[in-house]
């Protein structure tokens, strides 16, 4: 009798092995799986479109950096991709603030007038959007994360877990706590504005 040799478990453990050691056509494959996915965790974590797609690629490029961590044995590479986008947008907004309290040090040179709002204006259900990205700006970054994770990329408890290193009863936590604090947020100004 044959065991799994085909299975969703062999195929992700040979691509580890390939990957482990440097495979560039593996990598690829790795690539073409779970780019979109990364993509979208991204913009979810930062809500810029340009954002994401620089913290697609410094993904890969860590991952392809850290591929000798990647272990033999394990089901799909997701969640750990998933984890070095979370590290990376860390670090690519540590940096920008960095970078914004340079600019912030330089002599004030002529306002150029933003276009931003403007477009903003234009979308039809403003007011509503305006609402849901303060309520989700207002959570603390690690309910951020584990909402992306868990809500946004459909990672189920345990794997976002082993994407941010943490228990499972914390990931638990910090989205029940993300869901209340969205609820109410979102909720409450539209109660007022009904009375």
């Amino acid at each position: 009798m044959e065991t799994n040799q085909g299975g969703p478990q062999a195929r992700h453990g040979a691509l580890r092995v390939r990957i482990r050691d440097g495979d560039a056509d593996a990598f690829g494959e790795l690539f073409d799986a779970y780019a979109r996915s990364v993509y979208n965790h991204a913009y979810r974590l930062t809500g810029d479109w340009s954002a994401a797609e620089d913290i697609v690629s410094l993904t890969f490029l860590d991952a392809w950096r850290l591929r000798g961590r990647v272990d033999a044995d394990g089901g799909s590479l997701r969640p750990w991709l998933l984890g070095v986008a979370t590290n990376v947008t860390r670090n690519t907004r540590r940096a920008a603030r960095r970078h914004a309290a340079a600019v912030s040090r330089l002599p004030r040179g002529e306002v150029v007038a933003d276009f931003a709002d403007e477009l903003a204006g234009r979308i039809d259900d403003e007011e509503q959007l305006s609402l849901v990205r303060t309520a989700v700006a207002s959570l603390r970054r690690a309910e951020r994360e584990v909402l992306a994770l868990c809500v946004w990329s459909g990672l189920d408890y345990g794997a976002a877990a082993a994407a941010l290193g943490i228990p499972v009863g914390t990931v638990r936590s910090r989205l029940s706590r993300a869901r209340t604090k969205l609820a109410k947020a979102v909720t409450s100004p539209i109660r007022e504005g009904i009375r």
